[in-house]
């Protein structure tokens, strides 16, 4: 989700709940602690350089159980990021601790902001070798006279 999309979401919004993939919802009474422009420079496994930047926000849950952050409240922290950084419209990644703290892409359901967990990939398949699994056809597995059934005393 870009900035602009969660700000069109936050004009409409009363309320702000985000929950992970799983439903666990982020409790209530969160802080968004941090938003913020990160920048990643690096060089891939097949040696292009490569250049990533996006909007972060940290979310962190507190222990005044009364805070209840609200959707005209976000978006005027976001406003004011965008203006003093000089944010572009950029892809927004948070960062969220349950258990450890994790990066996440962000997703809405109409409802709850969804934080969806990232995932690790190799950017240069073509040029390490590293070929995506050929997908095999499912096999019918209907028993017939010469196969094995739980209760045929065969294994």
């Amino acid at each position: 989700m870009k900035l602009s999309e969660i700000k069109t979401i936050l004009g409409k919004a009363e309320t702000v709940n985000f929950q992970l993939e799983n439903g666990t919802k982020v409790p209530e009474h969160f802080h968004v602690t941090e938003v913020g422009i990160i920048t990643k420079d690096f060089i891939d496994c097949g040696g292009k350089v490569r250049h990533e930047k996006v909007a972060n926000f940290q979310l962190w849950n507190a222990d005044d159980y009364e805070h209840r952050l609200k959707a005209g409240k976000l978006l005027h922290i976001i406003s004011l990021s965008e203006r003093v950084l000089g944010m572009d419209d950029l892809e927004i990644e948070v960062e969220y601790q349950s258990g450890t703290v994790g990066k996440y892409d962000l997703g809405y359901d109409g409802n709850s902001f969804l934080l969806i967990a990232k995932q690790t990939a190799c950017l240069a398949n073509e040029a390490c070798g590293v070929e995506e699994a050929p997908r095999r056809a499912m096999v019918n597995l209907v028993a017939s006279a010469n196969s094995c059934t739980p209760d045929g005393g065969c294994c």
